[in-house]
């Protein structure tokens, strides 16, 4: 709630008509959700802004840029090109989404140009450590509620480790909305975990998933192959069946991305 004007950020469309559409850092077009389908109804036009390799090229004018390591890169890219000014709101913005998407400047996709761009953006005002203390650090007690129940779903096996989040875990934890409150990056913190998954039961038969993984092991093809998206070490998917299917599903695809990081590794 701290990035300027997040007051006027909507989640749900129901009205207008538009000359333009811009869709900012989803893969694919579920992803967007039903604002998507809406604002894409009912635009002239579609521009697919991104930076997943795993973008599926909807819209009419593609700027998807696979070496940036966030959406708001591509932004500030595109703002330089036009010669537009960035202001402070502009930067705290831009810092907020190369702050989020790297997970503080820790994936393996973070280059020297990365932290050039993040250096820009606090000269021209961004507050780094305040974004970083914000999104990577503070958390409100709900969430920790929430880990106090979920934890005790947590399981481990040959370099996996799982988690489960119920509609009656978030209840009891009193939150509003489906979430594993960043539990899936604290699972594969731990020494012997290469992948971790958190199961995040939805109330319609739909099973949303987060992926981690450490460097060396993909989990955006798994993604990718259950019709979802994201990069090597996070990446995520919605898929429909009841919590055992989807597990039975999932957990050969995920045992099989650790061999193939065992053996590229060789």
């Amino acid at each position: 709630q701290y990035i300027p004007q997040q007051e006027t950020v909507i989640s749900d469309l129901k009205q207008g008509q538009w000359e333009l559409m811009i869709s900012v850092d989803a893969s694919d077009e579920e992803r967007t959700g039903d604002a998507g389908v809406y604002g894409r109804a009912h635009s002239a036009a579609v521009i697919n802004l991104d930076h997943h390799a795993t973008n599926t090229m909807f819209g009419n004018l593609h700027l998807v840029v696979p070496s940036a390591v966030a959406a708001s890169e591509v932004v500030y890219d595109w703002l330089l090109q036009f010669g537009h000014t960035i202001s402070v709101p502009v930067a705290t913005a831009l810092l907020t989404g190369m702050v989020t998407d790297t997970m503080g400047f820790r994936t393996n996709h973070v280059v020297p140009r990365t932290l050039e761009i993040a250096h820009q953006l606090m000269l021209a005002g961004g507050p780094l450590v305040d974004i970083i203390n914000r999104t990577m650090v503070s958390k409100p007690i709900a969430h920790i509620m929430l880990w106090k129940h979920v934890f005790q779903s947590v399981e481990y096996k040959d370099g996996i480790a799982s988690a489960v989040v119920t509609p009656d875990d978030i209840k009891a934890a009193d939150l509003s909305e489906m979430t594993d409150a960043g539990l899936v990056s604290t699972l594969v913190a731990a020494d012997e975990v290469m992948i971790a998954v958190v199961f995040k039961v939805e109330p319609d038969n739909k099973v949303e998933l987060s992926f981690r993984s450490k460097v060396g092991y993909d989990v955006s093809a798994v993604a990718f192959a259950l019709g979802g998206g994201g990069h090597k070490p996070a990446a995520g998917a919605t898929v429909t069946g009841t919590l055992d299917e989807v597990k039975a599903r999932v957990m050969p695809m995920l045992q099989a991305a650790i061999q193939q990081g065992k053996q590229a590794s060789v």
